[in-house]
């Protein structure tokens, strides 16, 4: 089976303190789940009309481990807690094998 990676890019962030909050709760909810940070943080360099925005970059053994990931109850707590705190782009995609 091929790798995942979960990509997700941060648009606005309208609460940190609710992002504080998801963030000590999402990194060990993924984690557990067989995620693997692979980076975070705003870009070191944008091109083509890219957006200096917030991403982050987590590697799983599959798809469907993603997908359990997200779907957990750990993870959902934490965007529980998270609310409306953001506006972002969240995807799962496949990696070539």
């Amino acid at each position: 089976m091929p790798k995942a990676y979960w990509i997700a890019s941060y648009r606005t962030v309208h609460d940190p303190e609710a992002l504080a909050a998801y963030s000590k709760l999402s990194a060990p909810a993924l984690l557990q789940a067989g995620g693997r940070i692979l980076a975070r943080g705003n870009p070191s360099q944008v091109y083509d009309g890219g957006l200096n925005q917030r991403t982050v970059l987590l590697e799983f053994d599959s798809v469907v481990q993603a997908v359990a990931a997200h779907d957990s109850p750990a993870y959902q707590e934490a965007l529980r807690i998270l609310g409306n705190g953001v506006e972002r782009d969240l995807r799962i995609v496949e990696a070539i094998d």
